[in-house]
């Protein structure tokens, strides 16, 4: 189910929200009517949450199944928000720690920022529970924000290379396809929120835009 939403008028929803197949995080300040409809496209439970006193919490965390990944900077509470939904949390103290930005995920791997410490590399792929590649996708490190994958797909930036995209596909585990969000944005994680189940999008994304994020995460079956 493909739903076009705007937060407090902001179509981009990917920087208030995280979701997986079990839960959807979002910012504190949304209409009640605005949060059930996101409970009810993406098929989870929500939890409001605030990272470092900031409504961006797509932006500073990101999680799979098994575990999530989260700014330093996020409060002993929100640690424990986190973990009451059955995962297990690594506060990221790196230089490079806007987790959502920075760090790509699903169930089968994680690609993550090139500049990120090894030791945190390491660390992520213990918590997530998969295996970690550093990389780009069109030549940014802010892999989280250029494009969004799910256990049934990926849709990322358009200009994407072919060494990237094949990368993106074996770390992954599932086809990658280009597209852009939002009238042509092409920083796909800012106006998208995605699981297996559907999707919430920008209200700005035009008709071709949703057809092409429909095909790309495996909602045409």
């Amino acid at each position: 189910m493909l739903q076009l939403l705007d937060f407090n008028e902001n179509p981009n929803v990917g920087i208030y929200c995280r979701a997986n197949d079990s839960v959807v995080f979002l910012q504190k300040s949304l209409p009640e009517k605005a949060k059930q409809l996101v409970a009810d496209v993406l098929g989870v439970k929500v939890v409001e949450l605030s990272i470092a006193d900031s409504t961006i919490i797509g932006s500073l965390l990101t999680f799979n199944s098994h575990g999530a990944i989260v700014t330093a900077y996020a409060s002993k509470e929100t640690f424990k928000t986190i973990e009451n939904q059955g995962l297990k949390v690594f506060p990221i103290k790196d230089v490079i720690n806007a987790a959502g930005n920075d760090i790509l995920a699903n169930d089968h791997g994680a690609l993550v920022h090139p500049d990120l410490q090894n030791a945190s590399v390491k660390k992520i792929g213990d918590i997530l529970g998969v295996s970690v590649q550093k990389g780009t996708i069109a030549s940014f490190g802010t892999v989280g924000m250029a494009a969004v994958v799910t256990n049934k797909g990926c849709l990322c930036h358009p200009k994407v290379t072919d060494e990237e995209k094949q990368q993106l596909e074996k770390v992954f585990d599932v086809e990658v396809m280009i597209g852009t969000v939002n009238h042509g944005f092409p920083m796909i994680g800012s106006g998208l929120v995605a699981n297996t189940k559907g999707a919430i999008i920008g209200k700005m994304t035009t008709g071709i835009e949703m057809g092409r994020i429909e095909e790309a995460l495996g909602f045409l079956e």
